[in-house]
């Protein structure tokens, strides 16, 4: 008995996969300024480890907030808030005091430089001093949210965190939102390697916060990384992008990538 022929037209619906849409992606208002032209390639490689977009979102972040940006070193975060926040907005770039050293009047004069080259993105940035004794970040209660990113360790090792937490809720409107992304020591973790290490505990950050009148919101782990072992010989800059032990277990160290990360959400509460 012959088999039936299948023509070319059924032989190939026969064959066909069906395929599935992918899912949408929801559009962020930081979409635009994540890839804009005026951001380095070097500095969106950093997205994949940052994810500036969920981040921003997890902590409200929205166009025409007043935003205070503590401790902005390079800019990397600057980038992204300025050109979002847009011509409604207000972001206020605490960098260092330029009072405090030399080196630090150069790097605040490189980020002032920087905001200068391209005014049509940095036309809403104004910046204030921030540091040790310095704590006049932004007109009191007038702030939507002040976030700080990987820079806690630097207020506890240098001895001046609380008075840091308190110039954070001095500048936020009642309702006003703090969000911190920070280096995450395990809880069970020695508290003497917050000393040095770069890394800090979740529940020393949150003591540190409500000690100030914070209000705990809640926690994402979107900048967690669970291939961090917590212990180099040179602290959390032994990993990228820092590399301080130099090319010695370089490979290692890139395998594991940046650091883990916790990322709060704390609220001034409204009166």
């Amino acid at each position: 008995m012959l088999r039936p022929v299948l023509t070319a037209a059924v032989a190939l619906a026969a064959l066909a996969v069906p395929t599935v849409a992918a899912p949408a992606v929801a559009a962020t208002p930081f979409d635009a300024a994540i890839a804009g032209a005026h951001r380095s390639d070097a500095n969106k490689a950093r997205d994949a480890a940052r994810h500036p977009a969920q981040t921003l979102s997890f902590f409200g972040i929205k166009p025409g907030m007043t935003v205070v940006e503590i401790s902005p070193s390079g800019g990397w975060y600057t980038e992204i808030l300025a050109p979002a926040l847009g011509p409604q907005g207000t972001l206020y770039a605490a960098h260092n005091n330029p009072a405090a050293s030399e080196n630090a009047a150069k790097g605040v004069q490189r980020f002032k430089d920087k905001l200068a080259a391209t005014p049509a993105v940095y036309g809403n940035v104004k910046v204030t001093a921030f540091g040790k004794g310095s704590f006049d970040i932004a007109p009191a209660g007038t702030a939507d949210a002040v976030v700080t990113f990987r820079n806690i360790h630097n207020f506890y090792m240098s001895d001046f965190a609380a008075d840091a937490f308190k110039a954070f809720f001095t500048a936020l409107k009642p309702g006003g939102t703090l969000g911190i992304v920070e280096h995450r020591l395990p809880e069970d973790k020695p508290d003497t390697m917050m000393k040095d290490s770069g890394y800090m505990k979740l529940s020393y950050v949150r003591k540190m916060a409500e000690a100030a009148g914070f209000k705990y919101v809640g926690a994402s782990n979107v900048n967690a990384n669970p291939r961090d072992t917590h212990d180099y010989p040179k602290g959390v800059w032994t990993l990228p992008p820092n590399y301080a032990e130099g090319d010695k277990d370089k490979a290692k160290y890139t395998a594991i990538g940046e650091s883990d990360r916790m990322t709060l959400k704390f609220v001034k509460p409204a009166k």
